[in-house]
């Protein structure tokens, strides 16, 4: 590629990771050269104002993008898919931010330059994941997002949790990298390209010369080496252990930015790729891929909520409460219908509104009580009413409760099982939620039914109040008015994500 080639392009497509970049760039350069005469509080704002610039220009690209933006030999692809996750990215990323500020207060970590410029780091790489067309620009943005999120959780220096859960995560992340590489190795092997629209034509090709096995088995290690960063069965053990050790804003982060990157991976890796290949009895990817995705998503369902009724740890009790809800999120590819999108985004948006909630409720609890056990939660409705109302609306969107986001996220999901006939999944679905009612009426039960160990009211920060109070309402808003959101997504984003003749008839 020459010098003209690169100057042709339209850059202004890539202004939000641009600016991300630049932005990491000059909080780095701030933290060698001012160091501690630099405001931790000064420092997040300008990392926020970043966040939020590039957010704006995201909202610009979906006004005047009308299709697909391709850059060198289409490695990034700038599409509505793309900029979807972007948004919830961002919104991720915005939101930790805003528990950051206080949190940094405490003195836990002590190098607030890096937690910074290490968390846009990370948001870039969630990015490029989301953006990639080419495996391996998406495996530059896996690691990226990886090695960012291996510091942060190991932050806390003096912390023994901290330090353990980062080795943990590390050498968990390590091995799921060595995977997913493996199994990007064999696609490479059998198409001879990297770009992932090539490899879902040549794969038809090599099936129909007798590779069956081999495409199978690229599927089988990518989903293996995938399910660690949506935190899913059969990679998830790592979760609570890292959950716990992290600085909670950190355990947010990893959530819902983490975690959505990885379902941006799994669709953009797995689906397109795979799409054409056929199978016993039509396309394996409608038949033997979502099987073994359908599997995938029990057991999460079924781990993540049995696991989760034998903790007293919140922070662990929240990490298997994310595992089970990989495992719905999963359930919209088994296999997908027209809406699968909109389900998935409506999902990881209630999910986003009600994990950020809740963490921030855990921050300000936790910190008072000096301990993550649930007891720390008892009497709180006595001591803080809008933390314990709040919360309370926190789990049950979490429970799939009506009358708030997360019971029509479930319920999108539930009825795209049913219509797909996988009534063996959504009975799953059903009574996998049934059980997680113990563990979170649980915290409700201690907030209301349980005295604490003093009366005195909880000093809520006024930030974290706001973020709170702002956080339950729409919660409660989209739990009440799904519509809005699902009708944006449905005017706004293209439901054919620009795949083309790639598509059966039902999905144009």
């Amino acid at each position: 590629m020459d010098v003209n080639t690169i100057f042709s392009y339209d850059w202004s497509y890539l202004l939000p990771e641009w600016i991300i970049l630049g932005f990491a760039t000059v909080l780095t350069l701030l933290d060698v050269f001012a160091g501690k005469r630099l405001s931790k509080t000064v420092t997040g704002w300008l990392t926020l104002v970043g966040v939020v610039l590039a957010g704006v220009f995201v909202f610009v690209n979906l006004n005047t993008l009308d299709k697909p933006y391709s850059y060198m030999a289409d490695m990034l692809r700038i599409d509505d898919y793309g900029n979807a996750f972007k948004l919830l990215f961002l919104a991720g990323a915005a939101f930790t931010l805003l528990l950051s500020i206080p949190y940094m207060k405490q003195g836990e970590v002590k190098h607030s330059g890096e937690y910074y410029y290490l968390l846009l780091t990370g948001l870039l790489g969630a990015m490029v994941m989301a953006s990639s067309a080419d495996l391996i620009t998406l495996f530059v943005g896996l690691e990226l997002l990886s090695l960012s999120s291996y510091v942060l959780v190991g932050l806390r220096k003096t912390s023994l949790h901290s330090n353990e859960s980062a080795f943990k995560y590390v050498v968990s992340g390590g091995i799921a990298s060595a995977v997913t590489l493996f199994g990007m190795s064999y696609l490479y092997g059998l198409t001879g390209t990297t770009n992932i629209y090539e490899i879902s034509s040549r794969l038809v090709h090599a099936s129909l010369a007798g590779y069956q096995f081999l495409i199978y088995a690229a599927f089988a290690f990518l989903a293996v080496g995938l399910a660690f960063k949506i935190s899913a069965a059969p990679n998830h053990m790592w979760a609570p252990d890292v959950y716990q050790g992290a600085p909670t804003p950190v355990t947010a982060f990893l959530a819902v930015v983490s975690k959505a990157a990885g379902f941006a991976l799994v669709f953009r890796l797995l689906m397109i790729a795979f799409f054409q290949v056929p199978g016993e009895e039509g396309r394996f990817f409608f038949q033997e891929g979502s099987l073994y995705l359908a599997v995938m998503a029990a057991a999460s369902m079924i781990i993540g909520n049995t696991m989760a009724l034998r903790q007293t740890n919140v922070k662990r009790m929240m990490a298997y409460s994310g595992i089970a809800q990989a495992g719905y999120l999963l359930v919209p590819f088994v296999p997908p219908t027209t809406l699968f999108f909109s389900e998935i985004v409506f999902y990881l948006f209630a999910y986003l509104l009600v994990t950020f909630g809740a963490f921030a409720v855990i921050m300000v609890v936790t910190r008072d009580q000096q301990t993550e056990e649930l007891k720390a939660f008892a009497g709180l409705y006595h001591r803080s009413p809008l933390l314990a109302v709040a919360m309370s609306i926190f789990l049950l969107s979490l429970a799939g409760i009506p009358i708030t986001a997360g019971f029509f996220g479930k319920f999108y999901l539930f009825m795209g099982a049913i219509a797909q006939e996988n009534y063996w999944l959504a009975a799953i679905m059903i009574a996998t939620s049934v059980v997680s009612y113990y563990y979170y009426f649980g915290i409700i039960r201690q907030m209301y039914m349980r005295s604490g160990t003093t009366e005195a009211p909880l000093a809520v920060p006024k930030s974290i109040g706001a973020l709170v109070l702002v956080l339950a309402v729409a919660t409660v808003f989209f739990g009440a008015l799904p519509g809005v959101a699902t009708d944006y997504l449905q005017a706004q984003f293209n439901p054919s994500f620009n795949f083309g003749d790639m598509l059966p008839p039902e999905f144009q």
